[in-house]
């Protein structure tokens, strides 16, 4: 069997159900789907061509085919914008880390990845572990309205939080203005260290980052049809199938998990 495409069955292949779903999601008549690029492990744009790529375009396919309906990719540069654009209508379907301040408007499945995050410092910096950070004087650096930018605003007491227009800048911002830690995907800020002299990631993770597929409130039908779809594709393989082609290091199928949050 080809990995790529996951088994069909149970009560995804109901006649009743697909067309409920379809109803609910494709409002203009085709899939419009947000693609987050502010997170390199889960997806890329081609610089030359512009075609997109990842595990989030791969999951985005898999549903319209499910669901027969025509794609539409839409790209952001982060996840804090895709949540801003869910407030004028602009996407039925999206990929995004599961966080209570997101939950008033927009609903999860549960997750199908698990990607933690982590801290990089100057090789010269004194902190050496994560417990550190949130001292008196300690800047980090995090992309704006990020899941790390949410998680941090709620649990950093002591250190203040610098915020970039998107992942893909925090590291120069960081570096550019001298500061102490920048914050992200933590197999992204390692590659950094690797790349860029005088770095080093501190050991551990601060979170782990529960990616999920996300629906605008008020699409009920599409949102249990959805999360049945992710329960299947961890089942079968297709996520960890999914992770091994695109050379995800990084990031783990999450465990299974039915519910889905903000119904």
């Amino acid at each position: 069997m080809d990995s790529r495409r996951a088994p069909r069955g149970g009560s995804l292949s109901d006649n009743a159900s697909i067309q409920a779903a379809r109803a609910a999601l494709a409002t203009g008549g085709r899939l419009r789907t947000a693609i987050n690029l502010g997170n390199p492990v889960l997806a890329k744009q081609d610089e030359a061509t512009g075609e997109l790529g990842g595990i989030t375009v791969d999951l985005a396919r898999e549903v319209a085919g499910r669901l027969g309906l025509p794609l539409e990719l839409l790209p952001f540069p982060g996840a804090g914008q895709v949540v801003e654009a869910v407030k004028a209508g602009a996407w039925d379907l999206a990929f995004l880390a599961v966080d209570p301040a997101r939950a008033e408007e927009i609903d999860f499945t549960a997750p199908y990845v698990v990607i933690e995050g982590g801290y990089l410092v100057r090789e010269d910096s004194p902190l050496r572990s994560i417990d550190e950070v949130d001292s008196a004087g300690v800047r980090v650096a995090t992309a704006t309205g990020s899941a790390y930018d949410l998680f941090l605003s709620r649990n950093l007491k002591s250190a203040t939080i610098l915020r970039a227009p998107g992942s893909l800048v925090v590291v120069d911002r960081f570096l550019a203005q001298g500061l102490e830690v920048a914050a992200g995907v933590r197999q992204h800020l390692v590659a950094d260290a690797r790349r860029l002299p005088g770095l080093r990631v501190l050991p551990g993770a601060f979170m782990s980052i529960r990616q999920a597929l996300a629906l605008p409130k008020g699409r009920g039908p599409a949102l249990g049809f959805v999360a049945a779809f992710i329960e299947e594709l961890k089942a079968s393989g297709y996520i960890a199938a999914a992770l091994q082609r695109h050379g995800a290091e990084g990031a783990a199928v999450a465990p299974p998990g039915s519910a889905a949050t903000g119904a």
